[in-house]
């Protein structure tokens, strides 16, 4: 039986994508995209990629009807207060704003500054990343999608920090270099092309969001990491490279950290463990993921000292929103979980 999915808030990058994926999909249906400013006009006018491929025009909010599932692309604090009535819609709600991934309400009060307004339901919701949580997801029926720095971050670390081998006394410190999609389709002083081509650009050193979900995925073995986090914005469209440093307690080599990546993701459909001896591409690099809901995940041991470096690269529109959101609907819909998400990427772009 074909699935019936609606888009809420379809009108940006993130919508854009989830779209071309649900279009392309062999088991859905696309039923209705809202969009509050483009109600009325073809969503081609939004996204031109999708002409000749679908008739869909926006509808408001208010014609949203129901369906089977829901994908919610509204800025974030606005998903929260609209929750209830989306699950009286759709049995399944999948949401990709940061409204729900945080399991710890008060952890809403130190990293976003609101309080959160619906602490029952926040009790409930599953963090939708799949290589961490399949199982909760097969049965969820409130999904809260990732952020694209955090999914970059935690995949690159988690095999790491669960073998145990990274030293607790020491801390886990992680730069993400991010494209300028992930801002969305808002115009901005800093987005304005002048200031934005050429750049290399610290825009949060500390303190940012995404630190939160890398904090809670890698509370593992009863220790909660000292994770120092940071964001920086390159000259890019899309991609994301999470780079992280993880001090050991003892000396690793090589073989090790294959064992310990193989173990965690060799089945893993989306993830893989880039390292190569020689050519251009011998470390995970996030241009050739474009497109693809792939995560390339490597790693180096630094000869003079007890660090592993590890890397993992995703197309953050991806694997970091749309394309991550369809594999939990795929996961919790009993399709195949590579379903609408098999394209592999262009070489060269």
């Amino acid at each position: 039986m074909t699935l019936t999915a609606s888009i809420v808030g379809g009108s940006g990058y993130t919508g854009g994508e989830l779209l071309r994926l649900l279009l392309g999909h062999p088991e859905v249906e696309v039923k209705q995209v809202t969009s509050r400013s483009l109600a009325g006009k073809f969503v081609t006018v939004a996204h031109p990629n999708m002409r000749g491929h679908t008739k869909l025009k926006f509808v408001t909010p208010d014609e949203l009807e129901p369906c089977d599932v829901i994908f919610v692309c509204v800025p974030h604090g606005s998903a929260a207060s609209q929750a209830k009535q989306l699950m009286s819609l759709a049995k399944v709600v999948i949401d990709l704003s940061a409204d729900f991934r945080l399991n710890n309400p008060e952890d809403y009060e130190t990293w976003y500054g609101w309080e959160h307004p619906d602490r029952e339901l926040l009790g409930k919701v599953v963090y939708g990343l799949p290589e961490l949580h399949r199982e909760e997801i097969r049965n969820a029926d409130y999904i809260a999608s990732p952020g694209c720095m955090s999914t970059a971050s935690i995949l690159a670390l988690y095999p790491l920090i669960q073998s145990g081998l990274a030293d607790p006394e020491m801390p886990v410190v992680v730069e993400a270099k991010t494209g300028s999609s992930g801002s969305g389709g808002a115009a901005s002083p800093s987005s304005h092309h002048p200031e934005r081509a050429g750049v290399i650009r610290p825009f949060k050193s500390t303190g940012h969001r995404h630190s939160a979900e890398i904090i809670q995925e890698l509370k593992v073995n009863g220790h909660t990491p000292k994770i120092s986090f940071s964001a920086t914005g390159v000259e890019a469209v899309r991609g994301i490279l999470a780079t992280g440093h993880v001090f050991t307690k003892e000396a690793v080599t090589d073989r090790d950290l294959w064992g310990i990546y193989r173990t965690v993701y060799g089945e893993e459909p989306f993830i893989r463990i880039v390292k190569e001896r020689t050519g251009i591409y011998r470390a995970p690099e996030p241009k050739i993921l474009s497109g693809t809901n792939f995560c390339d995940v490597g790693f180096e041991v630094d000869p003079h000292a007890n660090r592993v470096v590890v890397t993992a690269a995703i197309d953050n529109l991806m694997k970091g929103a749309a394309g991550q959101a369809v594999q939990s609907m795929n996961i919790r819909h009993g399709f195949a979980e590579t379903a609408g998400l098999e394209f592999i990427g262009l070489h060269p772009l």
